[in-house]
């Protein structure tokens, strides 16, 4: 057990996890009373952000008395005790600074009034905050702040790595390899200990090489194939990798990462199509980040007009693949009947709140500006037969307290890596084009 100490806690980690008070172990929690007054202003909607503030203060109902506002509330065996700070004044070090009475302001006013109230007990008080600008203003008064790390990522590494390479095999090996497409047993291969289970890799040898995958389920190295899928040619090893894991319809569970132009929704979509007869329905969705201060709000019409525009995307992906096809074909008659029908079915993902996906192929694009616990929510919705895919780029972040480290796709790769369920495959090459593969690359 380490020193006790105090944290502050600013409404943005509520928001981004409702169960965060209980991940601070023996140290006491204090909660400035602006942060439940902006708590009330988040608890009407339907987004992820206004369920966390209604649980979060349904939390609090059942942890409370008066205690809670008094003298605080145990928050159970080996833990610290939550308290409401109510009438604090307005610190004169923060109003020489910063005269303007904000929720942020007054959040760092409360902190240097806990800092004090504790002074004499020797126990140390910090700002958990997500907001880097409260950080900087808070280090500018000499108050300790820190980010809220318990779901980071440490290691982003693989997130900028291509596939392994791994030399000097034996080419009889790699040779039985292209006879069979069973595979042949991994145990023959001494790289398997540095494998995860679905992991995609390069064999090479003297004379020969192979593009290849170890699967978990059959504890066999198998030949990846560089087929086809609804009119789709993968164009490099690392696209061929993606379908491999997404035609196979034991991983239920896939991140595609990479950076822009690298085709990963394309590839997502275009492997569902391939497996309609497989699923029921085919689902794509994104989450609605707002750009450029225009909310869903200011839009006319109804519900799908609304989220039309932030849908576009995919609908995009959906046209490239239809464009494969000469149009009155079978194949792209295909495509409409499958939207008529609603077997393939785009929407924003705020709308899959609550319902249970059976035999789904399912594609969330745009994960990235996903919380972990926001992909948890999603994962918890597959029922039997569900097939989930996240897609995203882990440095084109739209939500201003998801980082790089702590958004809900990184945390899944992190979290679900070594499971004989999920497979991740990092796309590095873009296709798109000359012009965007040097846009990504140069600016």
């Amino acid at each position: 057990m380490g020193v006790k100490k105090n944290f502050v806690l600013d409404t943005n980690v509520i928001l981004h996890d409702y169960k965060c008070i209980e991940n601070f172990q023996e140290n006491d929690i204090y909660l400035p009373i602006v942060v439940l007054e902006e708590l009330d202003k988040f608890k009407k909607g339907s987004d992820q952000i206004n369920y966390n503030a209604r649980e979060f203060v349904r939390e609090l109902d059942t942890l409370t008395s008066n205690d809670l506002f008094l003298k605080g509330a145990s928050l159970g065996p080996g833990k610290g005790s939550l308290h409401v700070v109510t009438g604090d004044k307005y610190q004169e070090k923060i109003y020489q600074s910063f005269p303007e009475k904000t929720a942020d302001h007054r959040i760092l006013s409360c902190t240097l009034s806990v800092a004090e109230a504790e002074k004499n007990k020797k126990v140390k008080t910090i700002l958990v905050t997500k907001d880097v600008n409260l950080r900087m203003k808070a280090r500018s008064l000499g108050i300790e702040v820190e980010d809220y790390i318990t779901d980071k990522v440490v290691n982003v590494d693989i997130f900028e790595r291509a596939q392994d390479t791994y030399e000097n095999i034996d080419p009889d090996l790699i040779d039985k390899m292209y006879a069979t497409s069973d595979g042949i047993d991994a145990d023959l291969f001494d790289i398997k200990s540095k494998l995860d289970p679905n992991e995609c890799f390069i064999l090479k040898s003297v004379r020969n090489s192979v593009l290849a995958r170890y699967n978990p389920f059959t504890n066999t190295f198998k030949k990846v194939d560089k087929g086809t899928n609804y009119g789709i040619q993968p164009r490099n090893a690392e696209q061929s990798f993606a379908f491999e894991i997404l035609n196979d319809p034991d991983v239920k569970l896939v991140g595609l990462t990479g950076k822009a132009g690298t085709g990963k929704t394309l590839l997502a979509l275009a492997s569902a199509l391939k497996q309609v007869n497989v699923y029921k329905q085919i689902l794509l969705a994104r989450p609605i980040v707002a750009l450029a201060n225009k909310d869903l709000g200011f839009l006319p019409g109804d519900e799908k007009q609304k989220v039309a525009p932030y849908m576009q995307p995919l609908f995009d992906n959906l046209n490239v693949i239809k464009g494969q096809f000469s149009p009155g074909s079978a194949d792209a008659r295909k495509i409409d009947e499958l939207q008529k029908g609603g077997q393939l079915v785009i929407e924003a993902l705020a709308f899959i709140r609550g319902r249970s996906l059976s035999d789904t192929f399912c594609i969330i694009d745009e994960a990235q500006n996903l919380t972990p616990h926001e992909i948890k929510t999603i994962i918890t919705r597959a029922g039997e037969g569900t097939k989930m895919v996240f897609t995203g780029d882990i440095q084109q972040i739209d939500s201003p307290y998801l980082d790089a480290q702590s958004n809900g796709l990184a945390y899944m790769v992190d979290k679900m890596k070594g499971q004989d369920l999920f497979a991740h495959v990092n796309l590095i090459k873009g296709e798109r084009s000359q012009l965007s593969e040097l846009a990504s690359n140069l600016l």
